[in-house]
């Protein structure tokens, strides 16, 4: 479910959007550079950053939506201060990753996809991180943890509160 935005506790970041829109050429399209641009200063893009950006572009909603989604460098919701990520590879999966994502996801009371509500970590279930031979393996930010015991969860996330 997208979190939404105070449109009056953001007016500067509306304003700052505005003055880029107008500063691009129209002639050229304009639809991903102002995304990147909204996402770099909101953070993401809720749906009344959407709005905005069609109404002062003229792009219709669905088109700016149908590019939002279906590029993955573009979020819907916001992102926590550290993204947790899971590894769900085949080396990862048949040592127990499940059961780290699991606890994980107990620990933190988030799904995968969604942020915690003091924004400090957002899960992702993620495909091969290429460390096979520490199965299962877990990333917080840049940070790797290799042969992951579901019970340790607790103590790693402590390191980032």
């Amino acid at each position: 479910m997208q979190k939404a935005i105070d449109i009056k506790e953001n007016t500067d970041k509306f304003e700052e959007l505005l003055r880029y829109i107008e500063s691009q050429d129209k002639s050229q399209g304009i639809l991903m550079q102002t995304l990147h641009k909204a996402q770099e200063i909101f953070g993401y893009l809720p749906i009344e950053v959407q709005k905005f950006i069609s109404e002062k572009t003229k792009i219709p909603m669905a088109e700016i939506y149908g590019v939002a989604t279906f590029y993955t460098q573009f979020s819907l919701e916001p992102k926590g201060q550290y993204t947790v990520g899971v590894c769900m590879g085949t080396a990862c999966y048949v040592k127990s990753a499940q059961l780290v994502l699991d606890r994980l996801q107990q620990e933190l009371k988030i799904k995968v996809g969604e942020t915690t509500e003091d924004n400090v970590f957002s899960i992702q279930a993620t495909r091969c991180l290429g460390c096979c031979g520490l199965a299962p393996v877990m990333m917080i930010g840049e940070d790797v943890y290799g042969k992951v015991d579901p019970k340790d969860i607790p103590n790693i996330l402590k390191n980032y509160r």
